[in-house]
């Protein structure tokens, strides 16, 4: 792909051609771009591109995946940014373009660091999977074959000797003899399967595992994350070659830093916490990860390093200073008998260098909701990672219980874990102890969580410096409730275009 400073010259293709060139509405990507396009437009594919995983990461966090309002409004914000989506629409060659360039743009921008990776990762992965859920059965064939998938469709004579294996192992069919008459069932090797394994979702015979036609998008998820994920690892090592174009530099920068969601980092609230507030915010104003940290942290004096760097960072961000953090570690390390000389030798380095204060002078961030739930999965002894993710549902249960949260709520929260929607179980337990029927935003962060919280229980006030005694009882705000799922994604809408005016004014520079 090459770059030009005017208006790039549009290609002029038969209907043949356009067909050919992208066959379907969704692809795996596995050929570049290798047309010229203008600056111009390289800049306005990016912009739309970003826009689109942004809403693909809001309305995931906001809603089930796969259930009717979220593939409705997913389809709308598609339709409204002029992206492919349908596969029997007229005239796609245009959106599919678009699809494929903007792609590849982004891979340049999203390669830099393993978080950048890791997010680029799970929206596109979310992208095709809603992509895939709307192609026709009788295209889904012809989809495999030209990703370059291979998988052997067992013949009738086969699927009829397995027939109930098939039936009871694939919870998708529902038992229904006369659904599996009429889909096609795939022989694929059980390495490629584990992910239907691990959720007891598919027959296994001979180190095989046969899937239903409906179960495959887990195997093709599974496909395109791999593909993905080294092809991001390729482009990364070719980045420095991609970089000395000092048209292309800035703009990739400002597009891989600026608008994953903010980090956090810059401390709007420096020192208007005094660490007397800490046991009474983290009841109320703590999302269940940092709750639990903290619990840990009061009654056994002492955390491991991955609950010391995640709950450290999370303080770090809702405003807490080097000072204080020192203090805080410090007093709660002597409490469970630690000599003063031993913390300051093994522990105040650590403290100092999350602050940018020593090494390599790195200003750390506080970890987001992806990164808690997708890395260093706790260990015997650990406190750390999401409760929603990492807990046992009967130890989660208790855990909700002794919140106060209501019976009916925890039966919510469960079903959402269940079902491996994490961000938006924690949402639900944030809309019940704040009381409100909808919060209006994408949980993504658990520093958003605590700002979001005081904002509603401070009424959008700053936290008070003053120390608010644990004692003192909290009335529940009296919050409106007017807020649907339309005026949820009112307000995300508004917030994105919001994002993205700074950088489309960088670009119009």
């Amino acid at each position: 792909m090459q770059f030009s400073g005017g208006m790039r010259k549009k290609l002029r293709l038969g209907g043949d051609q356009r067909k050919a060139s992208y066959p379907h509405s969704l692809q795996f990507y596995l050929e570049p771009p290798s047309e010229n396009i203008s600056l111009i437009e390289f800049e306005s594919l990016a912009i739309d591109r970003v826009k689109l995983l942004k809403a693909v990461e809001n309305l995931g966090v906001s809603y089930v995946k796969g259930i009717e309002p979220y593939q409705s409004k997913l389809e709308n914000e598609i339709r409204r940014l002029k992206f492919s989506f349908r596969e029997s629409l007229e005239d796609e060659y245009e959106p599919r373009r678009k699809d494929h360039i903007s792609h590849f743009i982004l891979r340049l921008a999203y390669c830099q660091s393993e978080d950048l990776r890791r997010w680029f990762i799970q929206q596109e992965m979310d992208l095709l999977r809603f992509r895939f859920s709307i192609l026709p059965k009788d295209k889904i064939r012809n989809f495999l074959k030209d990703s370059h998938l291979q998988f052997e469709a067992i013949s009738d004579e086969e699927k009829s000797l397995r027939e109930q294996e098939i039936l009871a192992s694939s919870p998708s069919l529902c038992g229904s003899k006369l659904d599996l008459d009429s889909e096609s069932v795939y022989k694929i090797p059980f390495a490629d399967a584990l992910d239907l394994f691990r959720g007891r979702k598919v027959y296994l015979e001979g180190g095989f595992a046969y899937v239903p036609l409906r179960d495959i998008v887990a195997i093709v998820l599974n496909e395109f994350r791999a593909k993905l994920s080294k092809a991001l690892a390729l482009t990364a090592r070719s980045l420095p070659a991609v970089q000395s174009d000092e048209r292309l530099q800035p703009l990739l920068n400002h597009l891989s830093h600026s608008y994953t969601g903010q980090d956090y980092t810059i401390q709007k609230n420096a020192g208007k916490i005094s660490l007397d507030q800490i046991d009474s915010l983290s009841t109320k104003s703590f999302p269940p990860c940092m709750r639990q940290l903290h619990k840990a942290l009061r009654e056994n004096h002492h955390l491991r390093h991955g609950g010391r760097m995640q709950y450290g960072l999370f303080l770090k961000g809702i405003g807490l200073t080097l000072e204080q953090a020192l203090q805080f570690w410090k007093q709660e390390f002597i409490r469970g008998k630690m000599d003063p000389d031993k913390f300051d030798k093994g522990y105040s380095y650590n403290i100092r260098h999350s602050f940018g204060k020593e090494g390599k002078r790195t200003d750390y961030t506080p970890f987001s909701c992806l990164k808690i739930i997708l890395t260093n999965p706790p260990g015997q002894g650990d406190y750390h990672g999401c409760p929603f993710r990492h807990s046992d549902p009967e130890l989660l249960k208790q855990k909700l219980q002794s919140y106060k949260i209501s019976p009916a709520g925890i039966n919510q929260i469960l079903d959402l874990v269940k079902g491996t929607h994490y961000q938006v179980a924690c949402q639900k337990y944030f809309e019940m102890i704040h009381n409100v029927d909808d919060c209006g935003f994408s949980l993504n962060h658990p520093n958003q969580f605590f700002f979001e919280s005081q904002r509603i229980l401070n009424g959008s006030k700053d936290i008070r410096k003053e120390s608010i005694q644990p004692e003192t009882p909290q009335p529940k705000p009296s919050v409106q409730k007017t807020k649907d799922a339309s005026s949820a994604l009112a307000y995300l809408n508004s917030s994105l275009e919001m994002d993205m005016e700074g950088l489309e004014d960088y670009f119009s520079e």
